[in-house]
Parts: C-alpha cells; structure tokens; sequence
C-alpha cells in the first residue's frame, strides 16, 4: 500500500504499532500517531494493561502486537490519510450519518475536516438533521442521541479551546455560567439580573416618550429626565461590562464577535457612546454641526436594538430568528408573488378608476400601495376603489392575497416549530453537556 510506504520503513519494530481494520492491516509509526494523542490510535500508545487496550480495540494479540478493529475498511484510508496530513476527507459514497459515526469511533474532531469538505458536510448533516427532526416532531425525546450534535459539539469545541490559554479555569467557569443559565444558581442569578437590566432599559426608552415625563430648562429647551437619564446610564453600564467580560472570557475573539448575538449587544451600546461624543462637539454650537442634533436624535433610536438583546434569554426569539435563516426560499417566493399580484392588479385598478373623479387611484405608484395593503389584508381605507369594476377587482385582489400569503406560511410555520422544539431539546442538553465537558 502507499500509506505504508510513507513510513520510515527502517525504524525498529518498538516503534510502530500493527493494525487490522476489516482485514486492511497496516504499520503505524508511533511519532505519527503522537501528533493526535486525543484521537482512539494515540490513546492506544498510552495504554499500560490489556484491559485499557481492549477498551480501544475489538481484540488483541500480544505475541504479534496487532490490534484489531471491527470497522469500516475503506474509511479507515481516509483515517490514515489524517493522521498524515491533518485533515479528514468526505468519503464518496458514505451517508453522512455513517461519516459522523466514523470520525466520532476514531476520535477525529468535526473541525479537522478540510475545506475543500467542510461547507458539503454541514449542509448533508443539517438536511440529515432537518429530516430526522420532521419524522420525529410528533414524539420528541429528551434522550435523542443526534439531534443536537452541532450544537453539543460546538460546546465541547469551546471549552476544549480553553486548555493552555491564560486563567483557563477561571475564564471556563465565568464563560459557562454567562452562557448558560441553568448551569448553576449563580448563573440563574447572572441571567436575571440581565434580563432584568433590558427590561429596564425598555420601559425606561417607552417612558420617554411619553411628553409628561418631558423636561424643559430656563431657555425653553429640552433637556433629559434626570431620572431616566440614571436607569439609562445604569443600563449601558451594566451592557457596556457585560459585553467585555463575555469578550474576555470567551474562548475564542473572532467567533465571539461574529456571533450575531453579541453583535446586536454591541449595537445596543454603541449609540449611547457615540451621542455622548456628538453632544461634547455639539457644545461649541459650530456652524458645522447644524446636522449634529439629528444624527443624535437617529443614534438614540438606535436603543430599540436592546429588545432585540431578550433573544439570549428566549427560546422563541431564537428560534424564530433560524426560522427566517432556513427558510430564505419560502420568504423569497411569497415575496415574488406578492409582487407580480402587487404588479397586476395596480395596472388594473389604474385603468378602471383612472375616470372617475372621486377615485384617488389616479396614478399606478398609488395603485401600489392600494394593491399592497389589500393583498395582506391590511386594509388601511385611505385609498378605496369606487366604481364597480374597481370595487370587482378589489375583491379579486383581496381573495388572491389570502390563497398567495397562505401558499408558503404553512412551511414557515412547521419550520418554526420544528426548530422551536429543537431549541428546546438543546436547552435542556446543554446542562448536562456543560458538566460532562467540565469534568471531562
């Protein structure tokens, strides 16, 4: 075989182990297999007893020093061609359950997969995922043993990224109480005082709003509530340093900041800093910052970006955020049909009303907006049809809108249960996934 013609072949026989899988047997240098000691092969070099061997392997002979295992031949190649370069391959022809079974029997992790590979594979496991979850929506179990393995994985990879980093254990038990609630009670009492911070936040933005709360100074100008000004400060503070302790503590920066998660945290901060800067050069009251007041005035808008912070403590919010991501094809059908009726029947509605002098349909952009708000249902009444004809194609407008929205919300809305109930099954599999990953 090729493989083991890449081997120094002049080493001594202490320094290879001899493997069968499925009759495929070949030599195994030990400095190749020490480059993955995690993987089931390295653990086999640190084995003192045939029992640890046994452990590892199907069978054992000591006279001949082979190890024996039950397995896939033709995968076992690509194995090989692992341990020699460091990255697994897809193997052609494998379902991509049998894949994952294979790679998790040999120790090889999902992150060693190449890039060439690794794009196919994710989206071959989450149709897999995507069908095993539609036939078993009806009886879900809390002991599924795949359902959630991208998820649970990703957690083990997290944690795994912690070890030779700085203050590793420190850094691994505040990331993992801040990540998820349930782990312990001063976790629970984490994600309260969060959840509590945000609500805070959003009925302090409500109330003011409100012109009885509205405060004026000597000049007639208006000027903050004290008040909401404190809970405001308060609030961003307590965003601004939770933020930074996740930033901190998490395993790795880049992921953290993609996350889109933090990136609506980030968002929900950014605007309260950068009106403080734009009121500091609004002071000198410059000529040159006559525009200034109304770019406050959007970055203070900008605070509704908090309620969408709820989504960390939300099932429903998460899973309705996958929903929008997985269901790109339905969104962009519906949004086709809904513009070629919106197209159609504004011509139409143009060319009947056009006549009449009481009718405002006088133009097709407005015949947009009638055809718009009747299709969904909306039905606003600032624009009606007022002939008979227009009254008749009204009707047809509306009755088309219903069967056209109704056609994809269906999938959409299986979508959202589905992935609900997933959301739900890995809540309750992350405790238990935290402790075996600590403890590990």
């Amino acid at each position: 075989m090729v493989y083991g013609q890449i081997f120094h072949q002049h080493s001594s026989d202490d320094c290879f182990i001899n493997v069968n899988v499925g009759g495929f047997k070949q030599r195994m240098e030990h400095t190749v297999l020490r480059k993955f000691p995690q993987t089931r092969l390295g653990r086999l070099l640190c084995c003192s007893s045939t029992e640890a061997i046994l452990e590892l392997c199907d069978d054992f002979s000591p006279s001949e020093m082979e190890y024996y295992f039950d397995r896939n031949p033709r995968f076992f190649c690509y194995v090989l061609n692992f341990y020699l370069t460091g990255k697994i391959h897809l193997v052609d022809g494998l379902c991509v359950v049998s894949f994952c079974q294979e790679i998790e029997y040999w120790g090889i992790k999902e992150r060693h997969l190449d890039f060439c590979c690794s794009n196919k594979f994710y989206e071959l496991r989450e149709l897999s995922e995507d069908k095993c979850w539609d036939q078993r929506s009806d009886d879900l179990q809390p002991h599924s043993s795949d359902s959630s393995s991208e998820e649970l994985s990703a957690v083990e990879e997290n944690i795994e990224m912690f070890e030779g980093s700085w203050c590793a254990d420190v850094r691994r038990n505040i990331w993992i109480r801040l990540e998820n609630p349930g782990y312990s009670t001063s976790a629970k009492a984490m994600a309260v005082a969060s959840l509590s911070m945000v609500i805070v936040s959003i009925v302090a933005m409500c109330v003011h709003s409100m012109p009885d709360f509205h405060q004026v100074d000597a000049n007639e100008k208006e000027i903050e509530n004290p008040v909401l000004s404190f809970f405001e400060n308060l609030c961003v503070l307590f965003f601004s340093a939770e933020f930074i302790l996740r930033l901190v503590v998490a395993p790795s920066a880049r992921k953290f900041l993609c996350s889109p998660l933090n990136i609506i945290d980030l968002m929900s901060v950014i605007p309260f800093y950068v009106t403080i800067a734009c009121d500091i050069m609004d002071e000198g009251e410059s000529t040159e910052l006559e525009n200034v007041g109304k770019v406050v005035q959007i970055l203070r808008l900008m605070r509704v970006f908090r309620i969408l912070k709820l989504a960390r403590h939300s099932a429903g919010l998460r899973s309705l955020g996958a929903t929008l991501r997985h269901s790109s094809r339905e969104v962009g059908l519906l949004v086709l049909f809904l513009s070629v009726g919106i197209s159609m029947f504004s011509a139409l509605i143009y060319f009947v009303e056009k006549e009449s002098q009481e009718s405002e349909l006088q133009t097709i952009p407005i015949g947009w907006w009638w055809a718009t708000i009747s299709m969904t249902t909306v039905g606003y009444g600032d624009t009606f049809p007022v002939t008979l004809a227009g009254k008749l194609i009204g009707t047809l407008c509306i009755i088309c809108g219903l069967l056209i929205v109704a056609l994809p919300i269906t999938n959409i809305f299986n979508k959202f249960s589905k992935f609900y109930q997933k959301q739900k099954h890995i809540d309750l599999r992350q405790i238990s996934s935290n402790y075996f990953c600590f403890y590990s």
